[in-house]
């Protein structure tokens, strides 16, 4: 055997379970088909957002909440700025029929998460989400709920201080190497990858948009790839939307799952100057990592601009600055999958982020390599099954 476990895939979940396979003491060998951390996933960006309250469902709770405290370990270690906390706003319609990720009411139900563990928040209505940000402009009958812990992660730094950890403990990492000729069996796994061939016991695939194809099967039929697209708009005055001054924040504004977008205080943009970032979601059309698009013209900024922030968000320059694509891999309901392959269990299949991944990688990655060791996870994962 050439290691204990192979990672396929080290984006956000697979550089944290190479991590801390390593640290565990594996022989882990890590492969990825680029050089992450790259702009050709779903692990990029420059922020993602970070709340403990999940309006997804109770089982994510105790992810984001480890990872948390595995992140601020991790900026120690490395030195790199990975959490920054801003507070977060997550608004909607009074009337609760919106949906997002896959949950309708999500700011009720977020509320409700927030009680059941005891996170602390508000619950604002449209006059008082208007007097502490005015930069949001409403209709008036919306409901909001306020977390001073949320705030966003800096993906490719996250992913860049995983993967220096998993090489300091002794991980080989092959990146810009494809991973073809994959085989599963009671054996273990098989590949061949950059010219050589390779076996070990137990493995992690965490290839993320590209599992439907590598995989095939049950992955292909239940798993969809969507392209995402992120702008970066001017503020006319910075100061506002500064950290401090202005949240990160999810908002509906109606009941479909494309009628909402989300946001980020103001940050260092692609020049010197401050620049805001603001996206949508689309799961109108399905593509794939080596179909998609991934230029992104000014006319389809100006559209998400006229869709969604015109008469909705003030003080933003329409022109914008620039914009970027990436790619959701979404499960049924928009959950996760965390669950043994079909031909061997200690092969585990890791996918479908489904949009809102990110903030629990670390923890989900530390629980990976536990179960994978034989040893108890430190996050039950069965929900994800």
């Amino acid at each position: 055997m050439d290691a204990d476990v192979i990672v396929i895939g080290l984006g956000a979940f697979g550089s944290a379970a190479a991590a801390q396979l390593a640290r565990l003491g594996a022989r882990t060998i890590g492969i990825d088909a680029h050089e992450p951390p790259h702009s050709l996933g779903s692990s990029h960006g420059g922020s993602r957002i970070t709340r403990l309250a999940i309006g997804e469902g109770d089982a994510y709770v105790p992810l984001v909440r480890r990872s948390h405290e595995l992140w601020a370990e991790l900026a120690a270690r490395t030195g790199l700025a990975l959490h920054v906390t801003t507070g977060g706003l997550i608004m909607g319609p009074g009337d609760g029929r919106s949906e997002t990720h896959g949950r309708r009411d999500f700011v009720g139900s977020t509320i409700a998460v927030a009680r059941r563990h005891g996170i602390a928040h508000e619950v604002l209505d449209a006059a008082a989400i208007a007097a502490r940000f005015p930069q949001l402009l409403l209709r008036g009958d919306e409901v909001g709920y306020y977390e001073p812990e949320a705030g966003y992660l800096v993906p490719e730094s996250c992913v860049a201080a995983q993967l220096a950890v998993a090489r300091e403990h002794g991980a080989t990492l092959l990146t810009g190497t494809p991973a073809t000729e994959l085989g599963i069996d009671s054996g273990g796994i098989r590949l061949r990858c950059g010219g050589r061939s390779l076996r070990a016991p137990r493995a992690v695939i965490t290839a993320g948009a590209w599992i439907p194809s590598l995989l095939g099967g049950r992955y292909a039929a239940e798993l969809r790839v969507y392209r995402q697209v992120a702008h970066w708009f001017e503020p006319e005055d910075p100061a506002a939307w500064l950290p401090g001054r202005f949240p990160v924040f999810i908002r509906a504004h109606g009941a479909g799952a494309e009628e909402g977008f989300y946001g980020f205080p103001a940050l260092p943009g692609p020049t010197a100057r401050l620049a805001v970032k603001l996206a949508g979601e689309q799961f109108t059309t399905p593509t794939t990592p080596q179909a998609v698009d991934r230029r992104v013209e000014d006319v389809e900024r100006a559209a998400f601009f006229d869709q969604h922030l015109r008469g909705r968000v003030a003080g933003l320059r329409p022109a914008g600055l620039r914009s970027e694509s990436c790619l959701y891999t979404l499960a049924p309901r928009s959950d996760f999958v965390i669950r043994p392959h079909d031909d061997n269990p200690d092969v585990l299949v890791v996918s479908a982020c489904s949009g809102h991944g990110f903030k629990h990688s670390a923890a989900v990655g530390e629980s990976l390599a536990q179960l994978l060791l034989h040893e108890r996870p430190r996050c039950d994962l069965s929900p994800f099954h």
